[in-house]
C-alpha cells in the first residue's frame, strides 16, 4: 500500500467515526425537549456542511495521480481540522 492509499485509508476511518458522532450529536438534539433546540440544529447543519467539503477533499485526494495528490493533500488537510474543530465545540455545547 502506498503512501497515498494509507493517508485515503485512515481519513476514511475516522471520518467514518466522526459520522457516527454526529449521529448521536443529532439524538441528543433530537431528545433535548427542555431547551431550545434550534442552536444545537445550527451547529449540526454547519458540522453537515463541513462534513461535505471534507468528502469532496477526499474524492479528490482518491482521484489525483502521483503527481498531484499532495496539492489536494494540503486543501484537505485544511477542511480536516475545520470539520475536527467543529466537532469540538459542537460536543460541547451539547453536554
Amino acid at each position: 500500500m502506498g503512501l497515498k492509499d494509507a493517508y485515503v485509508e485512515e481519513h476514511e476511518a475516522q471520518l467514518s467515526l466522526w459520522d457516527a458522532e454526529i449521529k448521536q450529536l443529532e439524538a441528543k438534539a433530537d431528545s433535548a425537549r427542555s431547551e431550545p433546540v434550534i442552536p444545537y440544529y445550527d451547529h449540526l447543519r454547519s458540522l453537515h456542511i463541513q462534513r461535505k467539503t471534507v468528502h469532496e477533499s477526499l474524492r479528490e485526494v482518491k482521484e489525483a495521480n502521483a503527481e498531484e495528490w499532495e496539492s489536494f493533500k494540503i486543501s484537505l488537510d485544511s477542511d480536516w481540522q475545520d470539520l475536527r474543530g467543529g466537532l469540538i465545540r459542537t460536543s460541547a455545547k451539547f453536554q
